[in-house]
């Protein structure tokens, strides 16, 4: 499930997809891809809830002693039962790509491929199936942004080199 970010890049990472299942960035695979105003609408309900959960966590630690209770159970079944992508430009930020670079290089176990930059940007990688990590052909699929190959997602990805 470690994945190299690496190349034309002053920080490179090693990404964990892994432990992406914890990430509050990630997104529902269907929802990924529908239009921005609908993820905005998402984002503003998902942020109104949270606001209400730390609202009721404040008012209930004056009552009661603090408990570890981060998740709700309907929460941690969403979370066992959903499909998930996370998109790779809050880690391409922290790489800090450098200004020379144009594309990518996707390493997979069947060769390799290169997309534009801006192309992996905007794109997102598929790294959990029903709650659980993708094995075949994983640790991770990519799929563009505009879903132009939402039924041929490049597969096995297994490092990234920024050229």
């Amino acid at each position: 499930m470690i994945v190299q970010l690496a190349g034309n890049v002053k920080f490179p990472l090693t990404l964990d997809a892994s432990v992406w299942i914890f990430d509050d960035r990630k997104v529902e695979f269907d929802k990924a891809f529908q239009d921005h105003t609908a993820q905005e609408t998402d984002e503003e309900e998902e942020l109104e809830k949270a606001s209400n959960r730390w609202n009721r966590e404040v008012y209930q630690q004056k009552l009661n002693p603090p408990v570890n209770k981060s998740i709700s159970k309907f929460e941690r079944k969403k979370i066992l039962d959903s499909t998930y992508v996370m998109n790779i430009k809050p880690f391409l930020e922290t790489a800090e790509v450098n200004e020379s670079a144009t594309s990518a290089l996707l390493e997979t176990n069947h060769g390799e491929e290169e997309i534009s930059l801006d192309t992996l940007e905007n794109g997102y990688f598929l790294f959990a199936v029903d709650g659980k990590p993708v094995k075949e052909d994983g640790p991770l699929h990519f799929y563009f942004g505009d879903e132009s190959n939402k039924n041929t997602p490049i597969k096995g990805i297994t490092g990234i080199k920024i050229k």
